[in-house]
């Protein structure tokens, strides 16, 4: 058994974020490319995002802190802290809208 604060997490990836030239950062916890779920806390300065890409599978976005816009074609959903979002099986994005940090949880097909 192993026990993460996804707290402390997200507050040290939102720090790496900060000083990083991308602004952003981002640590798995759970599983990897080798296994089918894959649970990852990702952190992103206010303004950055993640560029269009595909999901390998079902996916969903809880957000930890901050606010963000997932965006699929002409469709966006605006999260914020508390909030669990479906990322549709379509090429999406993500914006931070503030300093943001979510979990990603992705189940490949």
């Amino acid at each position: 058994m192993d026990k993460k604060s996804l707290t402390a997490v997200a507050r040290q990836q939102l720090k790496l974020a900060g000083t990083a030239t991308s602004g952003r950062s981002s640590q798995t916890l759970f599983g990897g490319h080798a296994n089918a779920l894959r649970q990852t806390v990702v952190a992103l300065t206010a303004g950055q995002s993640l560029a269009e890409h595909d999901n390998a599978g079902e996916a969903t976005l809880q957000v930890l802190s901050g606010t963000l816009i997932l965006i699929s074609g002409t469709t966006e959903w605006k999260g914020s802290a508390g909030d669990l979002l479906v990322i549709p099986r379509a090429r999406h994005s993500v914006k931070a809208v503030d300093d943001v940090a979510f979990l990603l949880t992705v189940a490949k097909s």
